[in-house]
């Protein structure tokens, strides 16, 4: 079996767990899985993200939150205490798949496919659904090598967060104009407890992979500046 190595963290700060993300991507030959549950308020957006196009800049006058560009591609969410992040860093020859963006977004898909077994999951466009609606948004990073897939799940949401972000410039089809309260779902109308959710995870991936579960990852700052910014 190919070896993965967890890292469970909580409450850790988005920025920081993104930056930790690209040490581990400079640094270390493993395979990892990393997951946080919950960080301070945050926007994220992706590398190519422009902030007057995805943000609600009275919003953010008003009440201002940290806005983060990260390393990676994907959309625009708004993240705080209630929200569960799970990343996966590979080798890319430790699947049979070849390490493209459709393989990989299909892979993971599979393997979620077993954690919400008994509930409509599906893979929509670049989402992850159950039923018409959204529960989980992806972004990823392939170098030579290797690559990275990290998924932002919505435990639960604050509407008035939301309210931070516009409606996109580009959307899925299946999203069919609805605003975020009427697109999104959230996890805490499935399952008991974040914890109930995080040890299902850790049981599907301990029958796909020999796991060791860590305390802590490589430490200090990547070597080369990190792509991922406040804006």
């Amino acid at each position: 079996m190919t070896k993965l190595n967890l890292l469970h963290l909580k409450e850790y700060p988005i920025l920081e767990q993104l930056r930790l993300e690209e040490k581990l991507l400079q640094e270390s030959e493993e395979n990892w899985c990393i997951i946080n549950e919950g960080s301070p308020p945050a926007i994220v957006m992706g590398i190519s993200g422009k902030p007057e196009l995805l943000i609600c800049p009275q919003k953010l006058a008003t009440k201002p939150i940290p806005v983060i560009r990260r390393f990676s591609g994907g959309g625009t969410v708004v993240v705080d205490e209630e929200t569960l992040f799970v990343s996966f860093i590979f080798a890319a020859d430790a699947h049979s798949f070849p390490a493209y963006p459709e393989p990989i977004l299909r892979w993971s898909a599979s393997l979620y496919e077993e954690l919400f077994a008994g509930l409509p999951f599906a893979l929509r466009d670049q989402d992850y659904a159950i039923g018409e609606r959204k529960c989980g948004g992806n972004a990823q990073y392939i170098r030579r090598g290797k690559w990275l897939h990290h998924t932002t799940f919505l435990w639960n949401f604050c509407p008035t967060k939301m309210s931070y972000l516009l409606y996109p410039p580009k959307t899925p089809s299946y999203r069919q104009g609805r605003d975020h309260e009427q697109f999104l779902c959230k996890l805490h109308q499935f399952f008991s407890s974040p914890d109930e959710w995080v040890e299902r995870l850790k049981q599907v991936l301990s029958l796909r992979y020999e796991m060791t579960e860590l305390a802590v990852a490589l430490k200090g700052e990547p070597k080369s500046p990190p792509r991922t910014v406040l804006v």
